[in-house]
């Protein structure tokens, strides 16, 4: 079964997603430095938000260029991923016109749980279908920043009782976390590729 439809669809959705959130930022009332102060939070919920798609955006590049082969099951994970960062632009509109109200706050971080989770979910069920030795398995390893991140997120939604802008924060440093790509796929890859290119120069 061929990945590349799987990608280019992914790829299609994430990319409608951005589109939608840039079409639902508000322009100034106003032509005054106090009208656009106004709508800076609802700048910067975009912002995160657009940053948190990019991220999956990227590492799903990276994930799906190591995978060597994908069933059914992969299909409905994929989907199931993307179910969830559907719900990204919904949940950033409602948390930007309610100025962060602990609700709102609350199932935005919720969509980002289940959004890492779905990805989690992803990763085991592409690396269940793959060869023993796969040059995946060996990159994914104990994936350690995938579950500090959904730890992170289980804190975080409960805090927004406590005080939202702490669960924002929170949001944030997760994104920090990922904001650099995860190289461990790349660097799996081209160390595999430079030793294959190192035996064939001693042949």
């Amino acid at each position: 079964m061929s990945k590349t439809r799987l990608e280019a669809f992914s790829d299609g959705v994430i990319a409608i997603l951005i589109t939608i959130m840039v079409l639902d930022l508000r322009s100034p009332a106003g032509s005054d430095l106090s009208t656009f102060v106004a709508i800076l939070p609802g700048i910067a919920t975009y912002l995160l938000s657009f940053v948190f798609l990019g991220i999956y955006w990227n590492n799903h590049h990276h994930l799906l260029h190591a995978t060597e082969r994908i069933n059914g099951a992969v299909l409905w994970a994929n989907l199931h991923l993307l179910f969830w960062l559907s719900l990204v632009p919904f949940a950033t509109r409602w948390m930007s016109e309610t100025e962060f109200a602990t609700l709102p706050t609350a199932l935005y971080g919720s969509v980002l749980l289940l959004s890492a989770v779905a990805y989690t979910i992803l990763v085991r069920v592409i690396l269940a279908c793959q060869p023993p030795d796969s040059v995946l398995a060996s990159a994914i390893g104990t994936d350690r920043k995938g579950n500090i991140s959904l730890v992170i997120y289980a804190v975080a939604i409960p805090l927004t009782l406590v005080n939202e802008l702490i669960s924002i924060g929170l949001f944030a440093l997760v994104a920090l976390i990922w904001l650099v790509p995860d190289r461990r796929i790349e660097a799996r890859i081209n160390a595999i590729a430079g030793g294959r290119h190192r035996g064939a120069g001693l042949e």
